[in-house]
Order: structure tokens, then sequence, then C-alpha cells
């Protein structure tokens, strides 16, 4: 056995990295002598990607504050199973970012993850109640590094730096280290064995600034069930169709070669050379007025979108017309993106089975909302079929839909109890049609009905006549007075506004949601506090209906949460009844304004319900296919 010391908040600590059996059974004596109510844990992997099939579990490491044991799990049956009798045992679990470890700990074989989940503590999601920022944004930050140098002592040794040179000395890439890296290194064993004094000592710290930030128990307990059933989910994962994901794969390179086959014809060589194309643009007349941070003539996607008379769905808009150059250089950009992000990430992320496992981070955002990573599905367009047709289900399921409908304006609506907005939702209005009215009369058109959709998204989220402006295409002048008139057809929203504004600035920057989740403002940018208030709240009420599909056993049909909409699978002859029984569950009520939600089912594959081409449908052999796979 190897024993290292480590000054930390300056008391001495212990790593002992286990050899044989006998240093295992050392770890358990000393287990028995301390029987320590609480045990910080981590697992050291070949890689992030869990469900590949040459994932690997290295080492599992416990520990208290000041003594911390790492177990060989890669040496075979007896460290697999000290590690498992530790897990098991443990009354309480202190984890930072638990998710991964409680699905790694799952996938190898450890302990089940539903056995595990009710006695975690994740710091992680601790550390995000007491302040949501980065530490890039004027917080603390919620990883471990600057948790810990802020709570528990600035001097820790970061053994990170040193465990990357490690890589380099035994000729390996990031990529490749920590796979090939020696279980006897010292540095990998110091850095194995480093995160679990941290994250107990760590814990302590962040329950009294709970504390003293009255966040409530209730909040902490709301997040914990949900990274489990949301982890539930990444195990579940989604069927991928290899042989149409292939074909993506070089249909999207001969995409993205014709797309900037195009752009070249305007002398743009390299489609990512902002100077490139800024310069071309400017030849061809277009006036460019924004400026990176250095100076430079900003081409980004939303410039070029603007440019290509393109909204943010990439759907026309018929405002001007469209740049070819811009629109070459978003579709090749786009192509390539897609091509690395989704189909190849998809193809080699897939596991044993062709399942994909999406990684659903409930705290993704500074307002709490979720996001989706590997690949990062809540980026795809709202009505592109592309990517959605390479997730199939399984021969005689469906895949369905369930949203909440409108959920940004009726969370508007109820937090700021505007009268009329609220009236007409309790009256099943459509919430559109009405504000036209209100906004242009009874003889509106459907381009100012659109507007009003608009001015509404754009009041939730804090968006701006100039943000309007770009977004739509229409003069900024045209979008002022959209909002003004918005403004004056619901008065109850910006009196609300205001109010949140002055609450914030008067308690330091900071406003707290209906759930008791604490939000922190910039000091300059208190305009975001509707934004903010709005989107944490909406995301919230898809939480607490995950939570009570949860009850009701219903969430072993979903796969995936994206904003307000989950997608699920189900028999197909029960797959309207299950989605109905889904959108009643998630349909409830905020300070007396219904959230109502709709249903959809897309058939075999996820990509039904997106306008998918009848020479893309999925034959049933397919499906059959890939269920014959499983048995």
């Amino acid at each position: 056995m190897r024993t290292y010391r480590h000054q930390i908040a300056g008391t001495e600590t212990t790593i002992h990295a286990v050899e044989t059996q006998e240093d295992g059974q050392e770890a358990v004596q000393w287990l028995k002598r301390n029987n320590p109510r609480s045990l910080a844990l981590d697992t050291e992997t070949s890689g992030l990607d869990i469900y590949s099939p040459d994932h690997q579990l290295r080492t599992v490491q416990f520990g208290t504050g000041d003594t911390a044991w790492v177990i060989p799990v890669e040496r075979g049956p007896y460290f697999h199973a000290l590690a498992r009798e530790v897990v098991i045992k443990a009354p309480e679990l202190l984890i930072h970012n638990a998710a991964y470890d409680l699905l790694v700990l799952d996938r190898h074989g450890v302990a089940p993850l539903e056995e595990l989940a009710p006695k975690v503590v994740d710091t992680k999601i601790l550390a995000h109640l007491c302040d949501s920022r980065q530490d890039y944004e004027g917080g603390v930050g919620i990883s471990l590094k600057p948790l810990a140098a802020h709570y528990v002592d600035p001097t820790a040794p970061d053994t990170q730096a040193g465990l990357k040179s490690a890589f380099r000395a035994y000729g390996l890439t990031e990529h490749t280290g920590w796979s090939g890296i020696p279980y006897e290194d010292e540095t990998y064993q110091r850095y194995a064995g480093l995160d679990v004094l941290i994250t107990f000592r760590l814990h302590p710290k962040l329950y009294a600034e709970m504390h003293r930030l009255t966040i409530p128990d209730r909040l902490v307990e709301f997040e914990h069930r949900l990274m489990a059933i949301c982890a539930r989910m990444q195990r579940t994962g989604m069927r991928l169709d290899v042989e149409y994901t292939r074909g993506l794969v070089d249909r999207l390179e001969r995409d993205a070669e014709h797309h900037a086959r195009r752009a070249a014809r305007y002398g743009v060589q390299n489609v990512n050379s902002t100077a490139q194309v800024a310069s071309a643009l400017v030849g061809m007349g277009e006036t460019l007025t924004e400026v990176t941070a250095s100076g430079a003539l900003r081409v980004d996607k939303a410039v070029l979108l603007d440019l290509a008379d393109l909204d943010d769905q990439w759907n026309p808009r018929a405002s001007r017309r469209p740049n070819p150059l811009a629109g070459a250089v978003l579709h090749a950009k786009r192509a390539s993106r897609w091509r690395t992000s989704y189909a190849l990430a998809m193809l080699e992320g897939r596991d044993a089975n062709d399942r994909v496992h999406p990684s659903i981070n409930t705290l993704g955002a500074r307002t709490a909302r979720a996001s989706v990573s590997g690949p990062p599905l809540q980026q795809l367009p709202s009505r592109d079929w592309t990517i959605r047709r390479a997730i199939i289900a399984e021969s005689g399921h469906a895949y369905f839909s369930v949203d909440q409908s409108s959920v940004e304006l009726v969370v508007l609506a109820a937090l700021s109890q505007e009268p009329r907005m609220c009236a007409a939702i309790k009256e099943g209005r459509n919430l559109h049609d009405f504000t036209a009215m209100l906004m242009f009369g009874d003889q509106f058109t459907k381009a100012q009905r659109n507007l009003a959709k608009v001015a509404g998204l754009g009041t939730s989220y804090q968006g701006g006549p100039a943000a309007l402006a770009r977004q739509t295409g229409l003069p900024v002048a045209v979008m002022r007075d959209t909002l003004d008139r918005y403004a004056r057809a619901y008065p109850g929203i910006k009196r609300w506004a205001r109010a949140m504004q002055r609450q914030a600035l008067a308690n330091g920057c900071e406003v707290r949601t209906p759930s008791g989740r604490r939000l922190v403002l910039d000091r300059d940018k208190l305009f975001r506090v509707v934004a903010y208030l709005c989107q944490s709240t909406a995301r919230d009420t898809m939480g607490q209906a995950l939570l009570d599909l949860d009850d009701k056993g219903l969430t072993a049909h979903l796969n995936l949460w994206v904003h307000d909409e989950v997608l699920g699978t189900a028999p197909t002859a029960d797959a309207a009844g299950i989605a109905n029984e889904v959108a009643e569950t998630v349909r409830m009520s905020l300070f007396g304004v219904p959230i109502d939600a709709g249903t959809d089912v897309y058939g075999p594959t996820w990509a039904g319900g997106y306008g998918l081409p009848e020479e893309w449908r999925v034959p049933a052999s397919k499906t059959d296919a890939v269920s014959a796979k499983l048995v």
C-alpha cells in the first residue's frame, strides 16, 4: 500500500492507495474502527462516455476529511466486491456531481442507481443552490476546484495540472491519459484521493452557507430527486438507427463541401475565417456595424442569419433579399457541426446495443434550466427532422411527446398577476390572438399576431427592440412600437417588472423564485430579473411535473427532458393513452393560473412530428431488426 500526506487547511491528511487484498482488509478495519456516518465518494474511469463498450471503471475512492482510500477496482473481483461493500453499507454518501458517479457504479455492477441515490448528497447541487453563478460570472463557481479554494483551502494542492503532465510523460494525450496512465503512478493516486478529502470538507461549509442564505430544505430534496430521475433517463437512452446515421455522416460532409464551394465563389476559401467572410460581405455591399472585443467586424451566427433573412429557427423571414454568401457560410458550418457534434458523436458514443445515452444536466444554467449533452439535443432547431430521424423506437413501440403550452407566457402572467392576461388564460382563450386584439384591434392581421407573439416572448426573456428586430428582420422602430403596445395591453407586467428590479437592488442584486431558489443578478443588468424569474420558474414547474410523474411510475416511459418538453416511448397501441396520462400529470396551476400541456405521438422515430418526408419514414423491418439485436 502506498501512503501520501497532504496539508489541507492547516491539518495533515492521508491518502492510502490500496494495492493488495491485505491493504483492502486494512481499509475494512478502518471503517469498522471509525464507523463514519458519512463517506465522501468518487470514481476514476477511462473516460466520460459511460455507456461506450470499452468504458472502464478504474478506481473507487472513499473517505472522510482526513483519510482517503483508493480502491483499484480494475484489478479484479476482490476489489470490485470491496467497493460494493463500502458503498452499499455507507449510511450517507457525499459526491460532487453525483449523477456521473452513480451511473458509473450502476453501469459497472458495483451498486444499482436506485439503491444509492436516496442516500446521496451532491455537493454540486448544494453549491448551485447557494450561488448558481460560475466563477467567471462573479460567483464562487460550482466545480470542485474553485469551491475548494473558496470554502476549504485556497492553497489546497491542484493535482489535475500535474496529472496532465504525467499523461504527457507516458506519451498519452488528455483523451487517452485517463485509461492509459498506470494505477501505480503517484500523481494519479494523489489526484484520486484528494477529491474525496475536499468533498468531505466542502459538505459542512456548503450546508452552513445554505443555512445562512435560508435555502429551503425542500428545494434540496427536490433537486436530488430530479437528479436521480434524469440519471435514470440517461441510463435508459434512445435507440440509434446506425445505418441512417452512417449515411447522414456522408450526406452532411457532402453538404458542407457543397456550401463551402458556394462560399468560395465570393472569395471565401475558409468559411471559419471571420476576416474572409467579413471582407467578402463588405465587398458585396453589406454594412457590418458590430465588432468583437478585438475590434474585428462581427460575423457570428446572429449576424449571418440576419443577412440570410432567416429567423433563429432558420425559417425565412421575408424581410429582405437574402445574401447568398451568408446563407452559404451558415449552411456549410451547420452541416460540418451537425456531422461532428451529432452524427459522429452518436455513432462513437453508442453502447453495445446501438443505444445513445444523452446526459441531462438538471442544473445546466444560472437559472437552473436543464441542458443536454452527448449530444446537445436541446440545441436542435425546433422544426428540423434531420438529426431526430436517427432516433428510433423498438419494434411495436412509438415515440410520444408532452410539452407545456406557452409556459413562458403563462409563468409571466402568474408571477405578474396581470389581470387581463390571467383571465384570458383561465378562460382558455388563444393568448396570441387575445394579445393581438388588445394591441391592434379586432381586425388584426396574421403578421400582427406574429408580432404579438414575439412581443410576449421578448418581454418574458427581456429581449429589447434591437434584439427582436434582428430576430424578425423588422426595423428597430417597429419593434419598439410593438413592445410599447404590449406594455399598454398588459400594464401589470411592467409594474411587476419594475417592482422586481427595485426588490433585487434592495436585496443586494438577489431575488428568490417561488420555489425558494436564490438568483443573483449583475448590478448593471437588473433588467434581466424578469427573464431569470420566468425561465427559472418555468423550469421548476416541469421539474415538479417530473417528480409527480415519478410518483405515478410514469417516468419509466421517459427518455429525455428538453426545456418544456418530455420525450418518451411506449407500445404503439398504448402510446396515446400513456401520453395523455403524462400530460394530465404535467398540467398544474401556478398562483391560480393553469399550465396546460399538449401531446403528440410521433411513431417509430422522434422525427415523426417534425415534417419527416415520406422517403425517410422508418420501415417496419428496421425496428424489428433493432429489437432482434436485443434478444
